[in-house]
């Protein structure tokens, strides 16, 4: 028996080559079910289910919560980003005490090992030899 034949533009399940990924299986899917729907809303022949939904999709309440949904992922990415940038910067910041603490003579590398910066000179960054400025 020979298989039958499509409408030139559709795809049948017999030739349509398999899937490669889950997404791509899961979108033939939906291209499937589509295309059946579309035929029995087209032949009168559709549950009131499937009619149901495409009228639901036509409402502007689905559009303003689509809208809704996109807004809320472009926040989502922002606070990742926020997130991300306030890591680095402490990054940045504790780098830049190290150097200083490095440059002052007492860095890590130095013979002044284990010397707690702020109990052995509390005052070392706090003014300038009694000049008033004092690092904020």
């Amino acid at each position: 028996m020979k298989p039958k034949k499509s409408a030139p533009g559709e795809m049948s399940a017999a030739t349509s080559r398999p899937a490669r990924t889950p997404e791509a299986q899961e979108n033939y899917m939906i291209n499937l079910t589509m295309k059946l729907v579309e035929r029995r809303l087209l032949e009168g022949t559709a549950s009131s289910a499937e009619t149901t939904h495409f009228l639901k999709l036509a409402t502007s309440k689905n559009e303003l919560e689509k809208t809704k949904l996109e807004e809320e992922n472009k926040l989502l990415r922002a606070k990742t980003e926020t997130l991300q940038n306030a890591k680095h910067s402490e990054e940045m910041y504790e780098k830049a005490i190290a150097a200083m603490k490095k440059y002052n003579g007492l860095g890590e590398d130095d013979e002044y090992d284990g010397v707690d910066i702020d109990t052995q000179y509390p005052s070392l960054f706090n003014d300038f030899s009694g000049s008033g400025m004092a690092w904020k």
